[in-house]
């Protein structure tokens, strides 16, 4: 019998977010509903991630625990970049499992529970051409700030990332479908819209590049801001530069990942930029638009990295001084290149490289987040907090913003920011002047 219920989990990074709430409706728009929170669904999809080393392993322990204690399991899908790596072995890994589907298949995901539910185990890791969103259900429900998949795939191959061969090629969406959708999640009520894509500012169309997309949008009412990630240091080209300074609906806020500061590292990871390269793209961020918050990526312990190689790390961090940033150990990806290079770094000298980064990365960020004590500017209400009367919204630079107001999710209030934490900070909320 075909499952009425369902539920998604989705790891990792913003696009499976993404991807995680596309399946869930087109799930709906076929007559499934969400579990109830504490029911057991007939369906789960596991929305995987492939970037970590292990990632599929914990996958397959996650599938384990869907064993129900009088011996049942719901249907089983595997779903997302570990799906795409594994494909038919992950069926031949575990019984369990009951449909494999990649990352750019999922909009056959309906049909292939209705198969599963009849007692196949279907796999579908296809990369086709022709655009997936064309089968996807229109937007109906968005939440005050909505993520819009833009771009998918890399061509860039950096020796460490799995991305081109689970997410495939570079793959541009038309630029009406982006319009469309931007318009409909409006309509379904987001204030704020997220472009997403592996490298979101490589989105093109024609003789047409993200600057002029993202002056398209900021054209649609109702629509307050825009953001948009992940970004690559190669692709931020004057336009898109100005458009932060032109388009008041653009946050000030930047997603640019480096992943060292060592020349001969970028080099090593297949990176097309330089530090100097980099720099030069940061400080013309800052001319453009000089409260921009600017975030990054760094790896610690690729192969080959000396002590040396690490402190030019620190000094670029330094050098930026982030408002965010994330970082990471190096993790062998099997059939990458850098999987099988000289030099793999022991990984206690890789966990007190990355402690000794997050510090400094988490002192920078608390420096930017005490800043912006005493500015006047406005949120966005996107959920309730803890306490009584509380609500948590996002300020401009991306801060996650404390405040007491009888606000909802999804209006834009004006604040002064009262008080700095290292993740977080308090607002008050402004009276409104007399007339």
């Amino acid at each position: 019998m075909t499952p009425k219920t369902f539920k998604i989990k989705s790891f990792g990074c913003q696009m499976n977010v993404y991807d995680g709430e596309r399946m869930a409706e087109l799930l709906a728009d076929h007559g499934m509903a969400p579990a109830p929170d504490g029911e057991d669904a007939e369906l789960v999809v596991l929305n995987t991630c492939h970037i970590r080393e292990k990632a599929a392993e914990k996958a397959y322990s996650d599938v384990g625990r869907l064993r129900r204690d009088d011996g049942s399991k719901p249907i089983v899908a595997l779903a997302g970049c570990v799906a795409q790596a594994e494909g038919a072995e992950a069926k031949r890994r575990s019984s369990l499992i009951d449909i494999v589907v990649g990352p750019q298949a999922y909009h056959r995901l309906p049909d292939m529970v209705v198969q599963a539910s009849k007692g196949a185990r279907p796999v579908d890791t296809d990369m086709p051409a022709i655009s997936k969103f064309d089968a996807l259900p229109p937007r109906r429900k968005a939440a005050p700030s909505a993520f819009l998949s833009i771009q998918e795939g890399c061509d860039k191959f950096c020796t460490y990332c799995v991305v081109p061969y689970t997410r495939g090629a570079e793959i541009s969406r038309p630029w009406d479908h982006v319009l469309t959708e931007a318009q409909s999640l409006v309509e379904a009520g987001a204030r704020e819209l997220v472009l997403l894509g592996q490298n979101v500012n490589a989105w093109t169309d024609g003789e047409r590049g993200l600057a002029e997309l993202i002056r398209a949008i900021a054209r649609i009412d109702g629509l307050e801001r825009i953001r948009y990630t992940t970004s690559h240091p190669a692709d931020m080209t004057d336009a898109l530069i100005a458009a932060h300074a032109e388009v008041d609906k653009l946050m000030p806020y930047l997603h640019l990942p480096v992943q060292s500061g060592s020349d001969r590292i970028l080099r090593a990871m297949n990176r097309s930029h330089t530090t100097e390269t980099y720099l030069a793209v940061i400080e013309k961020m800052r001319q453009a638009r000089s409260d921009i918050a600017l975030s990054g990526d760094f790896i610690v312990g690729f192969p080959g990295e000396t002590d040396e190689d690490f402190e030019a790390t620190l000094r670029i961090v330094d050098a930026v001084g982030y408002a965010a940033a994330y970082s990471f150990k190096y993790s062998a990806r099997p059939g990458t290149p850098a999987a099988t290079m000289e030099d793999q770094i022991a990984r206690e000298i890789m966990d007190e490289r990355l402690q000794e980064l997050q510090n400094r990365i988490n002192a920078h960020q608390l420096a930017f987040n005490q800043s912006k004590v005493g500015c006047d500017t406005q949120v966005l209400i996107e959920r309730r907090g803890k306490l009584h009367g509380q609500m948590i919204g996002r300020s401009p630079w991306l801060q996650s913003v404390h405040v007491e107001t009888p606000a909802q999710p999804g209006d834009i209030i004006d604040i002064t920011l009262v008080a700095a934490g290292p993740n977080s900070m308090s607002g008050a909320v402004r009276a409104k002047e007399a007339a």
